[in-house]
């Protein structure tokens, strides 16, 4: 067993999905569209910008475990650099 804490033996990558995911979720009550603009706008406006290129590179490699809010959020991003 690793004497580091869960969150720190995982990777950018595995995180920022995580926390594209918990962002996702947040707006999930809103309808679905809606949810997407807010998880977009809020990923745009408070990740920092070396956090938003990996999160874009991480779904140019295929966006494996973001859930579809996160998905389509990401996706709104990249055509909206």
């Amino acid at each position: 067993m690793s004497d580091l804490e869960p969150e720190q033996t995982l990777s950018s990558h595995d995180k920022l999905v995580y926390m594209a995911n918990q962002i996702g979720k947040a707006f999930s009550a809103e309808p679905h569209d809606a949810a997407v603009a807010a998880a977009a706008n809020h990923i745009r406006l408070y990740w920092d910008p070396r956090m938003r290129r990996i999160i874009l590179e991480h779904l140019d490699k295929g966006g494996a475990g973001l859930e579809p809010i996160a998905l389509e959020a990401v996706r709104a991003l990249k055509g909206k650099k």
